[in-house]
């Protein structure tokens, strides 16, 4: 099991910066993806930025340019820097961790609300 504990969320007026972080309580092993999802409400959850144990990184059409994830595997830690937030980024921000390529395990959210 993994325990993915997320700090960072908040509130931020339209143009402002917020950063993320997600730790786990232990090392991921084998091939692995770290990365964030959002769901607002009344809608689906998405896929926000993926990093993968190589290094390559995925983001989501509407956060490309202006968020940047990373992570370090020496603190089992994920980050997302998100700038230039807009009212549409308001949402429950979910750290997650898919291990040996399949197994997931989530956090338990973080609100972040960016005023017009």
């Amino acid at each position: 099991q993994v325990q993915l504990v997320e700090s960072g969320g908040g509130l931020v007026q339209a143009g402002g910066s917020l950063g993320l972080s997600c730790v786990a309580s232990r090392t991921i092993f084998g091939i692995n993806v770290m990365g964030w999802y959002r769901q607002a409400p009344g809608k689906q959850r998405e896929l926000v930025a993926v990093v993968t144990s190589g290094g390559s990184t995925n983001y989501a059409d509407s956060v490309k340019g202006r968020f940047t994830i990373s992570r370090d595997n020496a603190k089992n830690t994920v980050y997302l820097q998100m700038n230039s937030l807009k009212p549409e980024d308001t949402a429950v921000y979910y750290c997650n961790v898919r291990e040996y390529g399949s197994i997931d395990y989530w956090g338990q959210g973080t609100q972040v609300t960016v005023s017009s």
